[in-house]
C-alpha cells in the first residue's frame, strides 16, 4: 500500500499559518556591534517594542538579551517573484548567506527552527542562556503568498509555512496486512 499517502483539507477560514523562526549558533566571526552594523545597512534596524513582528519585510532579532527590529524595503527586481519576495527568502539571501554565511539552511548545523507554536519566547529560552547566539522571529507567510507560489508552479522554500491546527499523532490508523 505504497501507492496512497494521508491528505488532510481544511477550509482557508480554519487553517492559520504560523511564523517559522530561527535561531543562529555564532556570528559568523563578527561581534555583536558589527552583526548590527551590517544589519542596518540592510534597512532600518531599531531597538523592538515587541519580539514580534507586525508587516512583512520586517524581522525581530534576539542579540545579546535584546530584541532588535529590522524593516528591509523590498527589492525591485524581486517585487514580482513569489519565491524572492518571501520574508524567508530576504532573510536568507541578505542576512543568512550574506552576513551570517549560511549558504544551505538545509544541511549547515550553525541554524536551527523554531516552529510557530512555540513563539518567541522558545526563542529567548535559547539564546537568553548564550547557546544560540541570535534568535529570529519572523513576520508568518500568508495564505494568499503561498498560492502564489503554488499557481507559479514553484515550491515554497525550507521551514517558510508552519500550519495549525495539526493533527495529532494516532488520530488516524491504517492498518497494514
Amino acid at each position: 500500500e505504497c501507492n496512497w499517502f494521508l491528505a488532510v483539507l481544511f477550509p482557508s477560514t480554519q487553517l492559520r499559518i504560523l511564523a517559522y523562526n530561527r535561531v543562529v549558533r555564532d556570528l559568523n566571526g563578527l561581534t555583536v556591534s558589527q552583526f548590527l552594523e551590517r544589519l542596518d545597512a540592510l534597512g532600518d534596524l531599531q531597538p523592538a517594542d515587541s519580539p514580534v513582528p507586525t508587516a512583512p519585510g520586517t524581522f525581530c532579532f534576539l542579540i545579546d538579551h535584546k530584541w532588535w527590529s529590522l524593516t528591509i524595503p523590498p527589492d525591485p527586481l524581486f517585487v514580482n517573484d513569489p519565491i524572492r519576495s518571501l520574508d524567508v527568502s530576504i532573510l536568507e539571501h541578505q542576512v543568512l548567506q550574506q552576513i551570517l554565511g549560511i549558504d544551505d539552511v538545509r544541511t549547515d548545523p550553525r541554524i536551527d527552527f523554531v516552529g510557530g507554536i512555540r513563539g518567541t519566547a522558545e526563542l529567548e529560552r535559547l539564546c537568553i542562556p548564550g547557546d544560540w547566539a541570535v534568535g529570529i522571529s519572523m513576520f508568518p507567510t500568508t495564505l494568499d503568498q503561498l498560492m502564489q507560489v503554488s499557481d507559479a508552479g514553484e515550491i515554497m522554500p525550507p521551514k517558510s509555512t508552519w500550519f495549525e491546527p495539526k493533527l495529532r499523532s494516532g488520530l488516524l490508523v491504517h492498518t497494514l496486512e
